[in-house]
């Protein structure tokens, strides 16, 4: 069975879709079976990267159903280098612009020097590290769409003497592919959470580690986007853990 195999809920006015003998699972147990995909694909991270520490984080309930959270914080020689979040969102009747019954919207952002940040072409560069990722860990992806900004902090008042700071960010959402089997799907929804980190990790201009191997599907090796060409994070962030 895949993960998307869910009674349809009823409409006004109507009944819901039937559906085959063998695929009537609860919306929470579809759910559930997601959850523990994107819980694999936080355990390869972990165990592949010990420069990218992830955590749960309360996922907001107004945009669907069903929703689960991680954080990450990125370190750089015991310094915080840059930070992002990731949502995997379910809804079973799904919704506008998704492809399915699942969509992840992730963030992240990060420090650069200032010579980066006027490049004019660090959005399409910042928006490839993340295509390049997903295409890496979770090439079934659809239906992407996000920013890039560009931040830059100047300080006023008691702060004018404060050096100005300047940052990357960026906020993008997109539909997990819908495999041929619960497996594969897990893979995708897994992947995601790798390519979300290797964002991260050449936004703070990390090292890439490859591939990762999540649930029963062993990509081929690889380099990852996240080289040390990313931009370069300031010194002085917080100290790690």
């Amino acid at each position: 069975m895949r993960l998307a195999d869910t009674p349809a809920p009823p409409r006004a006015g109507g009944q819901a879709n039937a559906v085959p003998a063998g695929h009537n699972r609860t919306a929470s147990a579809v759910f559930e079976a997601a959850v523990a995909a994107l819980e694999a694909g936080r355990e390869a991270v972990v165990a592949a990267r010990d420069d990218v520490e992830l955590e749960s984080w309360p996922a907001p309930k107004r945009l669907a159903p069903h929703a689960i959270a991680l954080a990450a914080t990125a370190y750089r020689d015991g310094e915080e280098a840059g930070e992002g979040k990731l949502m995997l969102l379910y809804d079973p009747a799904g919704q506008d612009g998704w492809t399915g019954t699942f969509r992840i919207v992730a963030q992240v952002q990060a420090d650069v020097d200032e010579e980066m940040a006027a490049d004019p072409l660090l959005g399409e560069v910042g928006w490839s590290w993340l295509t390049d990722a997903l295409d890496l860990h979770a090439p079934g992806y659809a239906a992407p769409s996000g920013t890039v900004t560009r931040v830059i902090t100047e300080g006023y008042g008691a702060k004018t003497g404060d050096p100005i700071a300047t940052g990357f960010e960026l906020r993008a959402s997109w539909c997990p592919g819908d495999g041929a089997d619960d497996d594969e799907t897990a893979a995708e929804i897994g992947g995601a959470v790798a390519a979300w980190c290797e964002l991260l990790a050449s936004a703070a201009g990390l090292p890439a580690v490859g591939t990762l191997a999540i649930g029963s599907r062993a990509r081929a090796g690889g380099r990852g986007p996240g080289a040390s060409a990313g931009p370069v994070g300031k010194a002085g962030g917080r100290r790690r853990r």
